[in-house]
């Protein structure tokens, strides 16, 4: 610890002893911590998430911010750990549930396959048990669809309660629905039906970027590169103008990345997002500086590379992607 701030913690300490108030430094707030966690200051969220752990203010809310802020670090057990922690202090809350499905989903994935068996069951029961706590909740009733479109009927899966799910969606996201049920239709090999929920879906939705998003990614699967490109400089310009969708551009981007096409395009949809005020945990910003620096890479420009892995590392000092990638 620097001089300074030792200095500066013991006339507060002596402070408090004169006045003999037992004065407590206040805990940070928690809106405070959810906009680090969103703008991808993995590193300052964590430091107030232990200063308000000392605290002892809102335990079970602080767990839960922290699984989320371990999600997007890839640290998938101390991630499952704080949701756990979060469950157990408020069993009621769906939204708890829903982050421990996610957060055993995401482990679950680099598990192997008795443990991803395993995992799989309890990614449905989190996610069922979210919709049961609060049936409306459209984040609870897409994860819950999507799951049931892609898990296998022996871990829950299946077609019949994906329709379900997408029936409660019409009336809540009819966006949504449109896209649960394209990528039902798409798992079945349906395609102009799956295309066709996805174009109507984009026609519907209150954000509509995302639901570009969703169709670009769908066109790059079917290897329509046209269409697909066209889909991306919708997307981009439904995000320009929608402050509740700046994801999209990273989304997009990603879309490019994956297809290896317009390089130059998706550096561009990348820095408008990382430029953007408002971020989202969902593409934290440290990730897309490391996506920035590897197509920075492959374009020569090797300054700008290390200058925005340097922009990550600051951000999540040990996010291993951008650690990797500096070694190498």
């Amino acid at each position: 610890m620097k001089a300074w701030r030792r200095a500066l913690g013991g006339l507060a300490a002596v402070l408090a002893a004169a006045v003999g108030l037992g004065l407590r430094a206040q805990a940070p707030n928690l809106d405070v911590i959810r906009a680090a966690l969103n703008a991808g200051q993995a590193d300052k969220a964590l430091g107030l998430l232990h200063s308000l752990n000392q605290a002892g203010a809102e335990p079970a809310e602080a767990m839960n911010i922290e699984c989320r802020v371990r999600i997007t670090l890839r640290e998938w057990d101390p991630a499952v750990q704080a949701c756990q922690g979060a469950v157990r202090l408020d069993e009621q809350n769906s939204l708890y549930h829903l982050w421990l499905g996610r957060a055993l989903g995401k482990k679950a994935e680099s598990a192997t396959f008795l443990s991803a068996y395993s995992l799989g069951k309890r990614v449905r029961a989190e996610f069922e048990e979210a919709v049961r706590l609060n049936p409306r909740s459209t984040d609870a009733l897409a994860d819950l669809g999507a799951f049931y479109v892609e898990a296998p009927g022996f871990m829950g899966g299946g077609t019949e309660k994906a329709a379900s799910v997408a029936s409660r969606l019409d009336s809540l996201d009819p966006a949504g629905a449109s896209e649960l049920r394209g990528r039902m239709a798409e798992a079945h090999k349906d395609y102009s039906t799956a295309e066709r929920e996805f174009r109507h879906a984009v026609a519907v939705a209150l954000h509509p970027a995302n639901k570009w998003a969703t169709l670009a990614s769908f066109l790059e699967r079917r290897q329509r590169w046209d269409e697909m490109e066209s889909a991306v400089h919708s997307c981009e310009a439904a995000a320009q103008s929608d402050s509740h969708a700046t994801v999209a551009l990273y989304d997009c981007a990603s879309v490019l990345i994956d297809a290896r096409r317009d390089a130059q395009m998706a550096v561009k949809m990348l820095q408008e997002y990382l430029s953007a005020a408002s971020k989202t945990d969902e593409a934290p910003a440290f990730e897309a500086y490391v996506r920035l620096a590897r197509l920075e890479d492959d374009l020569g420009d090797r300054a700008a590379a290390e200058r925005d892995r340097n922009a990550a590392l600051a951000l999540a000092h040990d996010y291993s992607p951008a650690l990797e990638a500096r070694r190498n």
